[in-house]
């Protein structure tokens, strides 16, 4: 497992029946997560005294309730040098992945020993942790979502994080067609970033499954690698998507024309209360040996 044990204004306090108790900034929130299948004692008293609490619904969706009521609608807190805005959003979110830091790690890693200036494509790029996490590496970031309000969130991001004048695109647009239309204008990039739903609907009701899209997704993305690609990452939060399955799809795809190494695991976050860490998502790579 790839843990994200370097944050200081995040922590998992502790887990237990079903729900997180974390840390963000000076805020304590207890939300839901399907992966706490575990009932330990919740000995820690911030479970009962919390600032907010998410509640599922059993028809779906959920609704926040605030115990604290000066908790900010907005506040921000740092990853490293980076700098990211929070807030309680609708389904349980925050506006940031803080397992994702291991993965902010891994590619700044690859962009600041490269011999050259890299461009980074980063799709389904949500709020931009990973895009604000590459420019301040020294790459060039074109950040593609379909979510006008998650690209304009992004870009408060960079702001934050002193990024935002730095040689970055800002795209609204569907991943999928952006690179079919990168392909036909030739376009390539060095590092490709993606993170795509496990489930949606597109404009025309049309539905997204992750499982039944993501092989040809990859290979859509192949031909828009550059003639010396440095690396390819993809992450997901679908269940039944296991990281050797998104292994195998980046070997027989990436690796079978540039060769490189792949490899995949689960992300996790450590749990203060344990020592153990909480599985949060997998995420599988390629990289130029």
């Amino acid at each position: 497992m790839i843990i994200s044990d370097k944050w200081n204004d995040y922590a998992l306090i502790d887990c237990s029946g079903g729900e997180r108790l974390e840390r963000w900034g000076d805020v304590i929130f207890i939300r839901p997560d399907p992966q706490v299948i575990w009932n330990t004692p919740r000995k820690d008293p911030r479970w009962r005294k919390a600032d907010a609490r998410y509640f599922r619904s059993k028809s779906g969706g959920g609704q926040w309730e605030i115990y604290n009521k000066k908790i900010p609608d907005v506040w921000t807190i740092g990853y490293r040098e980076l700098k990211f805005n929070i807030k309680a959003m609708g389904f349980k979110h925050t506006g940031l992945f803080p397992e994702q830091a291991a993965n902010w790690d891994i590619i700044a890693d690859i962009i600041r020993h490269a011999d050259r200036k890299l461009k980074v494509l980063n799709l389904f790029a949500y709020t931009g942790g990973a895009t604000v996490s590459a420019l301040a590496a020294g790459a060039e970031v074109t950040h593609v979502d379909a979510s006008k309000g998650m690209v304009a969130w992004a870009k408060e991001n960079a702001a934050l994080s002193g990024v935002r004048d730095f040689p970055v695109r800002w795209l609204v647009d569907d991943c999928k067609k952006f690179v079919e239309r990168e392909t036909r204008r030739g376009n390539t990039y060095d590092i490709i970033i993606m993170d795509p739903p496990s489930y949606g609907r597109g404009p025309g009701g049309e539905v997204w499954k992750l499982e039944d899209e993501i092989y040809g997704l990859v290979s859509a993305c192949v031909p828009v690698l550059s003639g010396d690609p440095q690396a390819f990452l993809i992450n997901s939060y679908t269940t039944g998507l296991s990281p050797s399955v998104m292994k195998y799809i980046l070997g027989v795809t990436v690796g079978k024309k540039f060769g490189g190494e792949v490899f995949a695991d689960e992300l996790g976050l450590p749990v203060a209360a344990t020592g153990f860490a909480l599985p949060c998502g997998a995420s599988a790579y390629w990289r130029k040996k």
